[in-house]
């Protein structure tokens, strides 16, 4: 893991999730996730992953816990916030990890991934970065590092803030949610990787300075892409059509609020 992407973790975690005693389960977690939360001073975090290679006495004084992220094993809002840095896209499902990790926050939920752009897109094209996740396995002596941690290298599932949205108000449709996003750049090193790599290196090396002009100019082009989902009150930060039940403690739909916008009359 480069600098640059370990100080661009490092940086987001610490503006969006500024509280230091906040309770944090890092999904998919890892010796950069370990390292950057204790320099950043958070106390109250679990480390989870289900790479069976992994043992709890490596993550202390942190917590460590078994888990698939497709399927935690934590009560709803478990912990105040969840994380996950460059690991959504190593699931078969990678939008059954964002709405669990939804699931078991109580305030937030902060992921670290690539995105969906129209640089990245010419990148695979070109073969400049990965679209298949074959090099991780590779270096995980060909068994580990693929989908689901398994030999088999995983698809490298990019995003958008548009997708990020889609996915959150899917699962959540009843409440107004708040996203944040972030944007950084780390060059493409997968030429550095491969054998005859002589012409992949020499364009990147031509292309290197034009691609962080264009990235100035149009920032949602860089390849590091973080993204914030503010968790809503469920008792007040829901839409107009719907309203709280005191009585059953649940939200039903706003006849009131039907019969103002509705004709009653139309299907009889």
């Amino acid at each position: 893991m480069d600098k640059v992407r370990s100080h661009f973790y490092s940086k987001v975690v610490d503006e969006l999730i500024p509280d230091k005693n906040a309770s944090i389960l890092i999904c998919g977690g890892g010796e950069l996730d370990k390292n950057t939360f204790l320099e950043l001073g958070f106390s109250n975090v679990t480390v989870s992953n289900l790479d069976e290679r992994m043992h709890k006495d490596s993550y202390h004084p942190f917590n460590w816990s078994f888990e698939n992220a497709e399927n935690l094993s934590f009560e709803d809002e478990s912990f105040d916030y969840t994380v996950i840095h460059a690991a959504i896209h190593h699931a078969s499902s990678p939008h059954k990890v964002l709405t669990e990790m939804y699931r078991v926050a109580s305030k937030g939920v902060l992921a670290f991934e690539s995105r969906d752009s129209f640089v990245m897109r010419i990148l695979e094209k070109w073969e400049l970065t990965q679209v298949y996740e074959h090099a991780a396995v590779y270096y995980n002596d060909c068994k580990y590092g693929g989908v689901n941690n398994t030999e088999i290298p995983n698809f490298i599932y990019r995003w958008t803030e548009r997708e990020v949205e889609k996915t959150i108000k899917s699962y959540s449709p009843g409440l107004k949610h708040e996203f944040a996003y972030r944007y950084g750049t780390a060059f493409p090193c997968t030429p550095e990787m491969e054998k005859n790599n002589s012409l992949k290196t020499i364009i990147l090396k031509i292309a290197r300075p034009f691609y962080f002009l264009f990235a100035k100019l149009f920032p949602r082009q860089q390849n590091l892409f973080a993204f914030f989902i503010k968790k809503p009150n469920a008792k007040t930060d829901f839409f107009p059509w719907l309203v709280y039940d005191e009585e059953k403690k649940n939200i039903t739909f706003n006849k009131q609020w039907g019969d103002e916008r509705y004709n009653a009359n139309v299907f009889k």
